[in-house]
């Protein structure tokens, strides 16, 4: 039986058993909730369990919500080490699965076995090659590998440990997609990992002006499902929850994900002075609720971009008159 915390205004309420956060909920949706095992705070109206519970002490299970291929992901427990370079530490119930990108595994228990598939996990589980090639060749388009790993808990017993590690610098968000109506867009190359029956897809952008200049491209990544996803971004995750009408303008590189009510669009950040010195490029993204969206701080594109700039001028020194010479005097560089 979970605890259940409801928050209004910033008046929190708890804990309360399910039939009561139930009973609460239907009084009055217009708050939040949490409860051991969610990652953040949710709206009441978008938690499926107490939407979908209406009869105080008479409490049962929630059906899963009706997607594509009908298959309910593996309910899966996970523990988030680290600040800037993190790692996801999943547990495994005996036959359950957890699938992630090829490459990104840190380590794992001598019982959980891994498995190379076309696609996702979800694809890999039912149909014939030609619909395994078809899930694959999404990925490949939106810029991921052809294959994902599947690691399942082999043994008779117990729980097994997996864990899964972030590429770059950077915050990984766990996001349980029922609670955001069971689909979450993100930019193409932030999934990590999640619990099979996950289903990652495209969504292309219908706008020729949002998909050329919007940052993230034509395509961007679908996660569709009801179960636990782990996004990474760098830097530092923002979570906002945008009202009906609310826009919020953004850096074009910023993105990292939104719920399906959101729409994302561009605009042009201003006069001529401002797209040609303002540093801000041309057009700037706009987020229009209601929905939720995450921003991120840094970019990989920005952070390889200064790199790359820090590279190509050996001999810049910033905040030292002397350049090179002062790297060589401050022990930077030798010869």
């Amino acid at each position: 039986m979970h605890q259940w915390y409801l928050s209004y205004n910033g008046q929190q309420m708890g804990p309360l058993d399910t039939a009561a956060a139930v009973a609460q909920a239907a009084k009055n949706p217009n708050g939040h909730c949490w409860r051991n095992g969610f990652a953040e705070w949710v709206p009441i109206a978008a938690c499926a369990e107490l939407r979908s519970e209406s009869v105080a002490g008479n409490v049962t299970s929630p059906p899963p919500p009706a997607f594509s291929g009908g298959q309910r992901a593996d309910v899966i427990d996970y523990k988030i080490y680290g600040e800037d370079m993190q790692f996801v530490e999943i547990e495994l119930d005996p036959g359950e699965s957890a699938v992630a990108e090829a490459g990104a595994m840190m380590y794992k228990d001598a019982v959980v076995n891994m498995e190379t598939v076309f696609g996702d996990g979800k694809a890999s589980s039912g149909g014939g090659f030609m619909d395994k090639l078809v899930g694959a060749g999404k990925r490949l388009v939106t810029g991921e590998s052809l294959f994902t790993t599947v690691f399942s808990h082999a043994g008779g017993s117990g729980k097994a440990k997996v864990a899964f590690a972030a590429p770059y610098p950077g915050t990984i968000v766990p996001m349980t997609l029922s609670n955001y109506g069971g689909r979450i867009i993100c930019q193409k190359d932030s999934f990590l990992a999640a619990a099979r029956g996950v289903s990652i897809g495209l969504h292309f952008q219908r706008k020729v002006m949002t998909a050329l200049f919007g940052g993230e491209g034509f395509i961007m990544q679908k996660l569709e499902g009801d179960g636990l996803v782990f996004v990474h971004a760098g830097g530092t995750i923002m979570e906002r929850q945008l009202s009906a009408g609310e826009r919020l303008d953004v850096d074009t590189g910023c993105v990292v994900a939104y719920t399906a009510g959101v729409n994302f669009d561009i605009k042009s950040v201003g006069s001529v002075k401002s797209m040609l010195f303002g540093g801000e490029g041309v057009f700037m993204a706009t987020l229009t609720g209601p929905g939720k969206v995450w921003i991120q701080s840094l970019p990989f594109s920005r952070l390889a971009g200064r790199m790359m700039q820090a590279a190509m001028k050996p001999g810049r020194d910033e905040g030292s008159a002397l350049g090179g010479l002062g790297r060589i005097l401050d022990g930077d560089n030798s010869f």
